[in-house]
């Protein structure tokens, strides 16, 4: 009983679609058979009647649909085949329903005569054809409409997936790139290395803390940012300058993006006291990083992995991909600024 009451409640807008049918269809056929409007025209006994009725015709084409339809889309052949079968058994079950009432009330001969068999059979034919058609469109929306959910879970998932493996990658990342300045400065200046080494702690301890996060605020991201770019001057000085204009403090960021863009600028661009490389980050409607181009001579290859990274984590996170343009003398990354923390 809970079981079929469970049912009904989760279809009970479908059922409700049935019922009203019925009724208007109940008070059309009346007026047209009677040819006068009445009181008895408007009661609802028939469309109750009719509601029950197709249940049993509902059931039967639910039985074939388990028993020969396995998947989503539903070819001709096999429509045809359900909507045939299920039309017979719910004609038979009717007639069979109708000789036992008949037999209990002891009119057989009144109700199963050529006039009232043929009579019901069309009646019920009609209605198994009107009904079965909705029932069938109702189910296979449905049906589509619980696999679609189920294969955004199944994207998410793989896409959840696929940017926890991302980020996994770039922690040793940011880890072994400040390690290699931290050796430089031992060398050159074991007090600017300590303090480095203090600094570089407290913003690991921040890296490890939002490494299972999809965003971050973007006024924490600047804040980290900021706090990086002083341990880049403990090695360079002047040789690379930051500039942030915000004109919008609202709004979400993928985490340890600026520092990675920041990152890059430094790591392929020569930067001097008199010719700094001037790196300029603008928040409005989107985010723009961009910095003088100015490559290294003689520079070692590099794999490009960090920016490639970004990239694959926006167009797993978002609708809108980062945007690179280069020209001789300025390198641009442009980024949406992100509304919501569930962008799926």
């Amino acid at each position: 009983m809970k079981n079929l009451l469970h049912i009904m409640s989760a279809n009970r807008y479908f059922l409700l679609f049935i019922l009203l049918f019925a009724y208007f269809q109940s008070i059309y056929t009346r007026i047209v058979g009677r040819g006068v409007v009445d009181a008895y025209i408007f009661t609802p006994e028939a469309a109750f009647a009719t509601l029950i009725s197709v249940s049993i015709l509902f059931v039967i084409m639910l039985f074939f649909i388990r028993k020969w339809h396995k998947s989503v889309v539903l070819g001709v052949r096999e429509m045809f085949k359900i909507f045939s079968l299920s039309l017979l058994t719910f004609l038979t079950a009717m007639h069979l329903i109708g000789f036992l009432i008949a037999f209990s009330f002891d009119t057989i001969e009144r109700n199963f005569n050529n006039e009232t068999l043929t009579l019901s059979t069309f009646s019920n034919l009609l209605d198994g054809i009107i009904y079965g058609s909705f029932f069938l469109t109702y189910y296979y929306h449905k049906q589509n409409r619980t696999k679609q959910k189920q294969l955004m879970s199944y994207h998410k998932a793989i896409s959840e997936s696929k940017i926890n493996q991302l980020k996994t990658q770039l922690n040793p990342h940011f880890l072994f790139n400040n390690l290699n300045v931290l050796d430089q400065l031992i060398e050159e200046d074991k007090n600017k290395a300590s303090d480095f080494l203090n600094e570089f702690a407290e913003m690991y301890r921040y890296v490890l803390q939002v490494s299972d996060q999809k965003f971050i605020s973007l006024s924490e991201e600047l804040i980290f940012a900021k706090n990086y770019f002083k341990l880049i001057k403990h090695k360079y000085g002047d040789a690379y300058q930051l500039q942030i204009e915000n004109h919008k403090s609202d709004g979400y960021i993928v985490p340890l993006t600026l520092q990675l863009l920041i990152e890059n600028a430094i790591q392929h661009n020569l930067g001097t006291v008199k010719k700094p490389i001037k790196i300029q980050i603008t928040i409005d409607e989107n985010i723009r990083v961009i910095n003088t181009y100015m490559p290294k001579r003689n520079a070692k290859l590099t794999s490009g992995r960090a920016l490639n990274n970004l990239k694959e984590q926006y167009e797993l996170l978002t609708k809108t991909p980062i945007s690179i343009e280069q020209t001789n003398s300025m390198f641009s990354v442009k980024l949406p600024v992100i509304k919501t923390l569930d962008p799926w």
